[in-house]
């Protein structure tokens, strides 16, 4: 049996655009073409997707997981690896959504963003968080910016990351209450509320319009940064997003 490429783009929810792309660079060649010019897909080459679209979620770039495949032997083997590797990613998240959690509590309880003295252990406030992940991502998209970055952090002293630490977290739940009470991302609060967090990343980099945007998008399609704003608010990442959109297309273009 095989399925047009509309089909599986239906079935798995990958683009038809994605599905050309991966046939382009040779990740995932369907069973063949049609007369008509359209993509036929098999049963392997389904399963085949499954295993890329699980090294996607994993954090894996596309060049990767063609070296994966191209080692793999034993399918099976493969699988309960990648479902291992699930697994700690579970895991890992799980102690993200008792992060956050325990730090609306804790903000609930002391609404002065300036003390919150509720908050005694602020290195709690990152508890499932891979750091070392979204170094690797910054350092690859904006290598320049990475390193000012790096130098700008090896000057805080642990009291000065504590106050940062905080105040992202606070940000992070006033930006939830905006958005549940309806508050559009052009709104007067919102976009002082992005400024805040522009004016705070141009302490350790300058990004201009299109980096700024590409920093909203990364909130979204990054799966750690996505669970820990969907985790104080479904959709805050997405609302985060737009809102810098909005802001950088008013502010820095």
């Amino acid at each position: 049996m095989a399925w047009s490429i509309a089909d599986v783009a239906r079935m798995s929810g990958v683009t038809s655009r994605t599905l050309r792309h991966y046939d382009d660079i040779g990740l995932l060649v369907p069973a063949y073409t049609g007369s008509n010019g359209h993509r036929y897909y098999g049963e392997a080459e389904l399963l085949r997707l499954q295993q890329i679209l699980l090294m996607r979620e994993l954090g894996l770039g596309l060049r990767d997981i063609a070296t994966v495949l191209e080692r793999q032997v034993d399918q099976v083997a493969a699988l309960r690896a990648h479902l291992r590797r699930l697994a700690a990613e579970r895991d890992r998240l799980d102690a993200l959504v008792r992060t956050v959690g325990r730090t609306i509590a804790e903000l609930e309880d002391d609404k002065d963003p300036d003390t919150m003295e509720k908050i005694n252990n602020p290195e709690n406030l990152f508890v499932g968080f891979d750091t070392a992940r979204h170094e690797e991502t910054a350092s690859e998209q904006w290598p320049h910016q990475a390193q000012q970055s790096a130098q700008f952090a090896a000057t805080l002293s642990e009291a000065d990351m504590e106050r940062m630490q905080r105040a992202a977290t606070a940000a992070m739940v006033r930006m939830a209450e905006l958005m549940q009470a309806g508050t559009p991302v052009t709104g007067p609060a919102v976009q002082a509320e992005v400024d805040a967090h522009y004016q705070d990343i141009c302490r350790m980099w300058t990004p201009n319009a299109a980096a700024f945007k590409a920093l909203g998008q990364n909130y979204v399609d990054d799966a750690t940064w996505r669970a820990a704003y969907d985790q104080v608010a479904a959709g805050l990442a997405e609302f985060q997003r737009d809102a810098m959109t909005a802001y950088a297309d008013a502010t820095l273009s």
